[in-house]
């Protein structure tokens, strides 16, 4: 009975393994080898995580991140299908620059950031990857720049004053 409840919990957010590493350890008696996964997790409604997972077999490993994404959702603020304002995020030497686009362009990125945006729920947005290419460094520089972006309204009740001030 608890296993169902679990099954449709999984069911609200989506999940895209975005790469699979072989790690070696060496020992006296010969290598270990285990698995690390990166796994992205998004409800496509504006809520994303991503997460890491070592195991001995990749399965094992997936599902680790999977929890581990679940535990490390993010909030993104959104205009329609695309993002308010423009956004750099970084994670280690990895930048990525986050741009809103007219609606009807479409999701223009790499692979690590594709994934992240897609499950966010971005459906318009282009973007660019500056440094580090490494998978993970570029997953956790995306959702960088998501954790940045806020709406006008959040920012107008920050400081205090209304929409129509802030805006002009």
């Amino acid at each position: 009975m608890q296993r169902r409840d679990r099954d449709r919990e999984e069911s609200e957010f989506k999940e895209k393994l975005v790469s699979v590493n072989r790690v070696t350890k060496v020992v006296k008696g010969g290598r270990n080898f285990r698995f690390a996964a990166l796994v992205v997790v998004g409800d496509e409604k504006g809520r994303v995580g991503c997460g890491m997972g070592k195991a001995t077999e990749i399965p094992e490993a997936i599902r680790k991140a999977v929890d581990d994404a679940k535990k490390q959702l993010v909030t993104v603020a959104m205009k329609g299908t695309s993002i308010p304002h423009e956004s750099i995020g970084s994670y280690g030497t990895g930048k990525v620059l986050l741009l809103p686009a007219p609606e009807g362009t479409g999701v223009i990125a790499g692979g690590p950031a594709r994934a992240v945006l897609e499950l966010c729920g971005v459906k318009d947005i282009r973007t660019k990857s500056f440094g580090s290419s490494n998978p993970i460094n570029m997953v956790k520089a995306t959702l960088d720049g998501l954790r940045q972006l806020r709406t006008a309204e959040e920012v107008a009740r920050l400081r205090g004053k209304t929409v129509e001030e802030l805006l002009g």
